[in-house]
């Protein structure tokens, strides 16, 4: 058998997390990507896969087998058009992570851009707000919108800064008042992103210093657009990234709340696989993100 077609088989089933999925994209039988597989794992004599009826999820030896392939398979296809002079072109497809709130504000008329001058690359996206794992699901890049980053393995390069704005509807602000110093907004109703690093915790600076500050949480969410819907909607005052309040406060929709104390902005950062070769349609998009995105934050 192939050993590099096994490679690739094994490769597709985890990036698509179904051996049905990779069989449909490889044009194969699943019985038949199964067999890949299996072959795989005897010629390594390690379990790669542990699966049941219901689930699948890489062994810790499948996960490192995983970034090998992944690896050699991306320098490989790299080498074959570097040499047959198919690295101008750049085709094929860039599997990318983004925040769903980032993508429907900002995201979507740069990929629609980049399409159009890359007419040859396919862009899969993937959009959560909650992080995934880069490496386990197989993406190319990921964009994470955060104050700082964990360490990892990941290579990290910063896409622009996003401010972050308590905000409430003019209505509800007429009916409970308008914060003058932070301690008021005790008093008020908070909406609360819930996978922010600090979830219902406003840290601010201003002229009297920095102090933290923990309201009563009336809603939860995890999405920022449904989170500046809420607020429009007079539900309480929150905090929002600038790309999603800065229309809605020109609109009239929504009002700044204490305007002269801020939060700590997070930065959009794009991460990728450390230990996996950049192709070259990659690195294109990397550094056309880079480029683009801090204007429009």
């Amino acid at each position: 058998m192939d050993k590099l077609a096994a490679m690739h088989a094994f490769r597709r089933v985890v990036e698509r997390a179904s051996f049905s999925k990779a069989a449909e994209e490889l044009g194969l039988s699943p019985a038949g990507i199964g067999k890949q597989v299996r072959w795989l794992e005897q010629q390594l004599h390690a379990q790669l896969l542990l699966r049941t009826t219901r689930t699948m999820r890489l062994t810790d030896t499948g996960r490192a087998y995983y970034q090998e392939c992944c690896r050699l398979l991306d320098e490989l296809q790299e080498l074959e058009r570097s040499t047959s002079g198919e690295q101008a072109a750049m085709r094929g497809r860039i599997r990318l992570n983004a925040p769903m709130s980032l993508s429907l504000a900002v995201l979507s008329p740069l990929l629609a851009r980049f399409l159009e001058l890359y007419p040859d690359i396919d862009v899969e996206l993937t959009m959560a707000d909650r992080l995934l794992d880069v490496v386990a699901e197989g993406f190319d890049l990921s964009l994470r919108v955060r104050t700082t980053l964990p360490d990892s393995t990941l290579v990290v390069r910063s896409a622009g800064k996003v401010e972050q704005w308590l905000c409430a509807a003019p209505a509800y602000l007429a009916q409970h008042g308008t914060p003058q110093v932070p301690t008021d907004l005790l008093a008020h109703r908070a909406l609360a992103f819930r996978l922010a690093e600090a979830p219902g915790v406003w840290r601010l600076e201003g002229a009297g210093g920095t102090c933290e500050i923990e309201p009563p949480v009336r809603m939860w969410l995890d999405n920022s657009l449904m989170l500046g819907q809420m607020l429009a909607a007079g539900q309480g005052v929150g905090s929002l990234p600038s790309f999603i309040a800065r229309p809605m406060l020109a609109q009239g929709a929504l009002q700044r709340v204490l305007p002269a104390w801020q939060l700590q902005p997070r930065i959009a950062y794009i991460v990728y696989p450390g230990n996996r070769h950049l192709q070259t349609r990659v690195r294109t998009l990397s550094d056309f993100l880079a480029a683009e995105l801090p204007a429009r934050l």
